[in-house]
């Protein structure tokens, strides 16, 4: 079984060798989409063995994983997992939700935050309960945790997914296109390591409010 992480990566300098390195102890195919990044990251990623893909301008992180997705497809993965850049999960969680995939018991797997460990700070506990109540009321899903960005996926489920989306709103997006093709999905308890630095990552108030719009036009979209 062929397994491919993919690595949405914006500017992440910081991080993104770190986080290559982990992976690969557990995965050793690694794919980083380089979202236009102005810090080197793409090298840095490059350096550390990893198949890198280049946008020329920032498209957001939907646009990213879009992207990523075709790109294990045509590198032939049987099993395509997402992973953040900015050292917020644990790699020994992706096995975890491969065998699943691997024994045929899920067609997408989401590792959940919130299913058993409650500390995630308080900001973005509110930012994801409210996401999944939208995610719930637009798209007919309900999870736990719609804006974890570690994800699972069968090849057969990833060649289902159509993303139109570019920013943040395609976390829920996903749970869309799960919901819309009935694919089976299944949450498993992931331990989240939260830093400064992945703290200054993801929503702010603003940006929740644009992606709250955006969905709502991708709801009645055809």
């Amino acid at each position: 079984m062929k397994i491919i992480v993919v690595i949405p990566a914006f500017n992440e300098a910081k991080s993104i060798q770190k986080v290559i390195r982990d992976v690969k102890t557990v995965v050793p195919d690694v794919i980083v989409i380089d979202d236009g990044s102005s810090d080197g990251t793409a090298d840095l990623a490059r350096s550390e063995g990893a198949l890198v893909y280049q946008h020329i301008l920032n498209r957001g992180l939907g646009g990213a994983l879009g992207t990523g997705l075709v790109a294990a497809l045509r590198q032939k993965a049987d099993c395509i997992v997402t992973f953040d850049a900015d050292g917020q999960h644990l790699p020994q969680d992706i096995m975890r939700m491969v065998q699943l995939i691997a024994e045929g018991k899920a067609d997408v797997v989401i590792g959940s935050r919130l299913k058993e460990f409650q500390k995630m700070p308080f900001r973005r506990r509110l930012y994801n309960d409210v996401a999944n109540i939208i995610t719930l009321m637009l798209f007919g899903m309900r999870t736990t945790d719609s804006q974890s960005g570690l994800r699972a996926f069968s090849r057969e489920s990833a060649k289902k997914i159509r993303l139109r989306t570019n920013k943040m709103e395609v976390s829920s997006e996903f749970m869309k296109e799960i919901y819309t093709h009935r694919l089976r999905l299944v949450e498993i308890p992931i331990k989240p390591i939260y830093t400064q630095y992945s703290m200054s990552k993801g929503q702010n108030f603003f940006v929740g409010i644009k992606t709250l719009i955006r969905l709502i036009v991708l709801r009645f979209m055809k």
